[in-house]
């Protein structure tokens, strides 16, 4: 059994912030990276599915730039066998059509029994990734699932609803399937595993004939109340630092 997962370096934007000069993205000085918390479940699930089956491989993609290897050697540290970065200039990272197309490109290479993903990241929260990817791959699709198993080409699973109403689904193979965050505890790495993650070759595959954008980000902007303040760099000695803090108190008083 083959399973693909999707993974993503998601953002954490620090409450004191500045833009690039273009305005369309957040300077890298202001955000810390970290992998997103509904991915690591999906890798779980995976890696559950495939020792469940007795036999088989849990793959891992992620399209970004150089620094999306870091997210996936976090991945790979669990236990997956390997990682395929997806990238070329110019894939607009805003659009989820665009970004979907070029991981279903990847994915279809592969030929797996199954893609997972996380129901959705935690900057952007747009719960597309799975759906686009299912629609470019022609597969079915099945959103926010838990305790995933297999029999057979029928894939079993749960989905929780308002006033503790669980459905339970099947599927046939191949599909994609969003898991739902929490819906698992992800696996400690072994230290081979880790040091396996930090060696391994994660090969870049360049998507072609991508679908043009259609949504385009031209600007952001801070969020009124303070919680998109920026940050103001304080020039001179011991003296003018003091006297600009004393200031600014107060000001605010």
């Amino acid at each position: 059994m083959k399973v693909a997962v999707c993974v993503k370096q998601a953002l954490e934007v620090s409450r004191y912030l500045e833009f690039t000069a273009d305005g369309t993205r957040v300077d890298p000085a202001f955000v810390t990276t970290m992998v997103n918390e509904a991915d690591l479940s999906a890798v779980e699930e995976a890696l559950a599915l495939v020792e469940s089956a007795g036999d088989g491989e849990v793959v891992l993609f992620s399209a970004g730039e150089d620094g999306a290897d870091e997210a996936l050697r976090v991945a790979l540290a669990l236990g997956p066998q390997r990682a395929v970065r997806v990238w070329a200039d110019g894939l607009a990272l805003d659009d989820a059509r665009t970004v979907g197309a070029a991981l279903a490109q990847a994915i279809a290479a592969e030929a797996p029994d199954l893609v997972l993903c996380g129901v959705q990241s935690a900057d952007t929260g747009q719960q597309s990734t799975g759906p686009v990817i299912a629609a470019a791959w022609g597969v079915p699709w099945v959103p926010v699932a838990h305790g995933l198993s297999l029999s057979g080409s029928t894939l079993t699973l749960h989905r929780d609803f308002e006033a503790g109403v669980t459905e339970t689904v099947e599927v046939h193979l191949p599909a994609v399937v969003t898991i739902q965050v929490g819906a698992n505890v992800p696996r400690y790495g072994t230290f081979k595993d880790k040091m396996r993650a930090k060696k391994a070759d994660i090969p870049v595959v360049e998507p072609v004939g991508l679908p043009a954008p259609r949504m385009v980000v031209t600007r952001l902007t801070a969020a009124p109340g303070g919680s998109g303040r920026s940050l103001e760099m304080i020039k001179g000695g011991p003296a003018d630092v003091a006297a600009r803090i004393i200031a600014l108190v107060r000001e605010a008083n």
